[in-house]
């Protein structure tokens, strides 16, 4: 079964789930700018929509926040951003999701690309996998963990034996100079799944880093 949705308001994500025909929802569990600890929003509480969205056969997804780097050479964005992947993978589990989706990240200027592929590494070995990570692929950035098929390949490399999942943003494929759709397969064929895509379109042009 392919199930059809869309983002959607985290604090009553069913009804606007169901005003959409939509059988699947990603959701927030916090700020996505903040690094505050996640907190689902839902009025009665987690297991009260892990009961709702199950009655309702909605499969809901997180979307964790931005601000997280677990790449990054730089102690005071990836310890947090270890901490708060970990802290979003419970609140996620605790609502019964389908999958936690996490951009890829980076390294800055002057870092080899294997560190940053090595902190992922470290990052996983020490998370509690109790919900499925996704990681998608990013638009920008020359130091991107996953903008190019070459740097995705290298990190799925490391990352795999995880069981991680993939997301694929068409727009970042797009933006990150994958030609759509014939690089679907190419993408596929490095990280072996697909398990969602975020279908967006883009306002910038291949290989734009938009």
């Amino acid at each position: 079964m392919i199930r059809v949705g869309a983002h959607v308001d985290s604090t009553d994500p069913l009804p606007a789930a169901a005003a959409i025909d939509a059988d699947a929802a990603q959701i927030f569990v916090g700020d996505p700018q903040a690094w505050k600890t996640p907190a689902t929003t839902y009025p009665d509480g987690p297991e009260a929509l892990k009961e709702a969205a199950a009655a309702d056969d909605v499969a809901l997804y997180v979307h964790a926040p931005y601000v997280i780097n677990v790449a990054s050479p730089n102690n005071r964005i990836r310890i947090p951003s270890r901490k708060l992947l970990a802290g979003t993978v419970k609140a996620a589990t605790a609502i019964g999701a389908a999958g936690v989706i996490v951009h890829g990240g980076h390294v800055t200027a002057g870092t080899d690309d294997a560190e940053g592929v090595g902190n992922w590494r470290k990052a996983l070995e020490a998370l509690d996998l109790t919900c499925p990570v996704l990681i998608e692929n990013t638009a920008g950035g020359n130091h991107s963990m996953a903008r190019t098929p070459d740097a995705l390949a290298r990190l799925w490399d490391t990352v795999a034996p995880f069981g991680v999942g993939f997301c694929l943003d068409t727009c970042h494929a797009w933006a990150g100079g994958i030609p759509l759709p014939e690089g679907v397969d190419l993408l596929r064929s490095i990280t072996g799944r697909i398990d969602v895509v975020h279908a967006n379109d883009s306002v910038g042009a291949l290989d734009s880093g938009r």
